[in-house]
C-alpha cells in the first residue's frame, strides 16, 4: 500500500530545502503535488532531501516539475532512478506538440503578432532540430565509410525496389503526359508566329532541363517521404526504435542509411525514365501535329538542345534525392507516441518536401543562368 506523499520546506539561509516524504506516486500522490506548488510560490527549493522518500514515479515527477520545485538534475546524486524520471519528464514537456488548431488566440493585432512570433519560433526550431538530424546523418555516413560492413544491404536493396523500380510507371506516365502537354501548347502558340519547328528545342530544353527532374522529385516527395515518415513512425510509436536503441543497435545505420542510399541511387535512373518519357510524349505529339517525323526530332534534339541540357537536369537529381529522404526520416524520428503526432508529421515531410524541392530548383536557375548554362 502507498503511504501518502507529503512534503516540508526547510529555510536554510538564502534558500530553502524541500523534503520529501511517502510515495510520491499516480496512486499516493493525492492533493501533495498543489500543496507544494502553493507552498514553493514565490521561494522555490534550492536544494531536495530524498532521504523521506519512499517510491517515485513519473507522476511524481511531473507534479515537482508543474510546482518549480524540482533542483538541478545534476544536484541529486543519491537518487539516480529520481533523477532519471525527471530528466524523462523533463524532455517529453519540451518535446509536447504543438496547440492544436482550434486552440483560442489573441485578436487584433496583438494576435497576429503572436502568430508571427510562434511561426519565426517554430521555424527557428525545425532548422535547430534539422541541423541535429544532418549532422547525426553524416556522422552515421561516416562510420559507414570506415567500416564498409555496418553497410546494410538487403533493405537498400529492398527499399530502392519499393522507392524506385514500384515509381517507374507513375513518373513514366506522368512525365509522358507533361512533355506531350508541353508540345501541344508549343505547337499552338508557336504557329502564330509559323515557328512551329522549334517545338522541338521547347520540349528537349523543358524536358530535359526542369519538367523531368522535378516531376519526378515531386511524386517522390509525395510518395517516399511520406512513406518513410509513416514507417520510420509507426516504429517509433511502437517503440521499437527503443527497443534497438537498448539492444545497441543505431537507428540511423538501421532505418536512415538504408533509405537515403536507396532514394540517392533510385532517383537519378527515375530521372532518366523520366526525361526519355516526356520525350516521347512530345514526339507523338509534335509528330502528329506538325508531321515532323521521329528522327527528324531527335536529329534536331541533337543539333539545338545538346547534351547540355541533359547534364545541367540530372546533376539535380542526387540533390533531390538527400533532400526527400532526410526530410522524410527526420520527420519519421520526431512522431511522439499518439496516432495525431503520426499523421502531422507525415503531412510535414511532404509539404516541407515540396517546398525544399522547388527553392532547391530555383536555386539552381539562379546558379546555371550564372554560369551561363
Amino acid at each position: 500500500m502507498d503511504l501518502p506523499a507529503d512534503f516540508e520546506l526547510q529555510q536554510a539561509g538564502q534558500g530553502a530545502t524541500l523534503v520529501l516524504s511517502g510515495d510520491w506516486t499516480a496512486t499516493g500522490l493525492g492533493r501533495a503535488g498543489a500543496r507544494l506548488a502553493d507552498a514553493a510560490r514565490g521561494r522555490p527549493p534550492s536544494t531536495l532531501s530524498l532521504a523521506q522518500l519512499g517510491r517515485f514515479d513519473t507522476a511524481g515527477a511531473v507534479a515537482l516539475l508543474n510546482a518549480g520545485a524540482a533542483p538541478p538534475l545534476d544536484a541529486i546524486g543519491d537518487r539516480p532512478d529520481v533523477r532519471a524520471l525527471l530528466a524523462l519528464v523533463q524532455g517529453a514537456q519540451r518535446d509536447k506538440p504543438a496547440p492544436a488548431l482550434g486552440a483560442a488566440v489573441p485578436a487584433g493585432l496583438y494576435g497576429l503578432l503572436v502568430r508571427l512570433g510562434q511561426g519565426v519560433a517554430h521555424l527557428g526550431h525545425e532548422l535547430y532540430h534539422t541541423f541535429i538530424f544532418y549532422g547525426r546523418l553524416l556522422s552515421a555516413l561516416a562510420r559507414l565509410a570506415i567500416d564498409p560492413r555496418r553497410f546494410r544491404l538487403a533493405p537498400t536493396v529492398s527499399l530502392m525496389e519499393r522507392a524506385g523500380l514500384d515509381a517507374l510507371p507513375i513518373v513514366a506516365t506522368t512525365t509522358f503526359f507533361v512533355g506531350a502537354t508541353i508540345a501541344f501548347l508549343g505547337t499552338d502558340l508557336l504557329a502564330q508566329f509559323g515557328a512551329q519547328i522549334f517545338a522541338v528545342e521547347l520540349v528537349g530544353i523543358g524536358v530535359l532541363r526542369e519538367f523531368g527532374v522535378l516531376v519526378t522529385a515531386i511524386i517522390l516527395a509525395g510518395r517516399s517521404a511520406s512513406s518513410f515518415a509513416a514507417e520510420i513512425g509507426a516504429m517509433r510509436m511502437n517503440q521499437e526504435v527503443d527497443a534497438m536503441q537498448v539492444m545497441g543497435v543505431d537507428p540511423f545505420e538501421a532505418l536512415i542509411i538504408p533509405r537515403f542510399i536507396a532514394l540517392l541511387v533510385m532517383t537519378p535512373l527515375l530521372t532518366f525514365v523520366a526525361m526519355i518519357a516526356g520525350l516521347a510524349g512530345g514526339v507523338l505529339v509534335v509528330w502528329a501535329v506538325v508531321g515532323l517525323s521521329p528522327a527528324f526530332f531527335l536529329q534536331r534534339m541533337l543539333d539545338n538542345v545538346g547534351v547540355t541540357q541533359f547534364y545541367t537536369g540530372i546533376c539535380k537529381a542526387p540533390v533531390m534525392a538527400m533532400i526527400i529522404a532526410a526530410i522524410g526520416c527526420r520527420q519519421g524520428m520526431e512522431v511522439a507516441g499518439d496516432v495525431e503526432s503520426l499523421g502531422r508529421r507525415v503531412t510535414t515531410a511532404v509539404v516541407q518536401a515540396l517546398f525544399a524541392i522547388i527553392i532547391t530548383d530555383a536555386a539552381f536557375a539562379l546558379l546555371f543562368t550564372g554560369l551561363g548554362l
